[in-house]
C-alpha cells in the first residue's frame, strides 16, 4: 500500500531522513521508534504530504504522491480521506470554536450531506467518550480531552491508514490504557496503524511491526515489534532507552 524508495529529505541544510526505503502493507501495526530527533516525526509528515521529499519516490497505492499530484483538489481530498494524521502537540491540530464543530470540520471539506456530517461526528464523540465536551472550546480542555478530540476528528474521515506522533504524551494512565485499547480495536477492525512513541510501556499489543530509526536519521531495524523490544542491549546501544 505505501512504498518510500530511496527517500531522503533535508531541512536548512540538516538531514532528518537519509536514504529510507519502507514497504507497508493494508492492515499492518507499525510501531516508529528512535531516539529524538532521529526523523520520526519527519517520516510520519512525510507520509501524510505535509512535505514532500527532496530525494526518492512516495507511492501510495501505485501512485507516487508528490507536489504536483496533490495540486490537483479531488485527488488532495481523496488522499487525506484515506490517510489520517493525529498530531504530537493537539494545539496544532485543533483551531475550531467547539469540540463538535473540530470533529465535523473535515467532513465539512468531504461534501457530505448534513444529516451524515452530525452521525459520524456524535459516533466520534460517543467512541472516544466526550459526548459531554462536544460545545466546549478546545483551548479549555485539558491534554487527555484534546488528545480525545484530535483523534475524533481524525477518525470522523474514516481513513484505512491512521497515524499518530507520540499519541501518549501528556496524558494520564487512565486515558494512556483507554487510547491502547482503542487502536487495538482499530487495528482489529482493519485499519491500518502507524505510531510513532517511546511510550513502550503502555502500548503493549498494539504493534505486530517496528520501524527503528538511528541517530543518523537511516532505519537500521525493521523487525518484529516483540523481539526488537525484548533487545535492551540494542535498544541502549542506539539511545533509546
Amino acid at each position: 500500500m505505501i512504498e518510500l524508495e530511496n527517500i531522503s529529505f533535508t531541512y536548512k541544510n540538516k538531514i532528518a531522513l537519509d536514504n529510507v526505503n519502507v514497504n507497508i502493507k493494508a492492515g499492518e501495526s507499525i510501531a516508529i521508534i528512535g531516539p529524538n530527533g532521529s526523523g520520526k516525526s519527519t517520516f510520519l509528515k512525510l507520509l501524510n504530504a505535509i512535505i514532500f521529499p527532496s530525494k526518492g519516490k512516495y507511492i501510495f497505492d501505485e501512485v507516487e504522491i508528490n507536489e504536483n499530484y496533490l495540486k490537483d483538489n479531488k485527488r488532495l481530498k481523496s488522499f487525506h480521506k484515506r490517510l489520517g494524521f493525529v498530531f504530537q502537540n493537539s494545539d496544532s491540530q485543533l483551531f475550531c470554536s467547539t469540540v463538535f464543530e473540530e470533529i465535523a470540520f473535515g467532513l465539512m471539506q468531504m461534501d457530505l450531506q448534513e444529516e451524515e456530517i452530525n452521525k459520524r461526528t456524535q459516533d466520534c464523540l460517543s467512541l472516544l467518550n466526550i459526548d459531554k465536551l462536544k460545545e466546549e472550546h478546545p483551548y479549555n480542555l485539558s491534554g487527555g480531552e484534546k488528545k480525545r478530540v484530535a483523534i475524533a476528528s481524525v477518525l470522523a474521515l474514516n481513513p484505512e491508514i491512521i497515524t499518530l506522533d507520540e499519541p501518549m504524551n501528556g496524558i494520564d494512565p487512565k486515558g494512556k490504557k483507554f487510547l491502547r485499547d482503542l487502536l487495538v480495536a482499530l487495528n482489529k477492525s482493519g485499519k491500518t496503524i502507524i505510531c510513532a512513541t517511546h511510550d513502550f510501556e503502555y502500548v503493549e499489543g498494539i504493534f505486530n511491526r517496528i520501524i527503528v530509526f538511528s541517530e543518523e536519521h537511516k532505519i537500521i531495524r525493521d523487525d518484529k515489534y516483540e523481539d526488537t523490544i525484548k533487545d535492551r542491549e540494542f535498544l541502549r546501544n542506539n539511545n533509546i532507552i
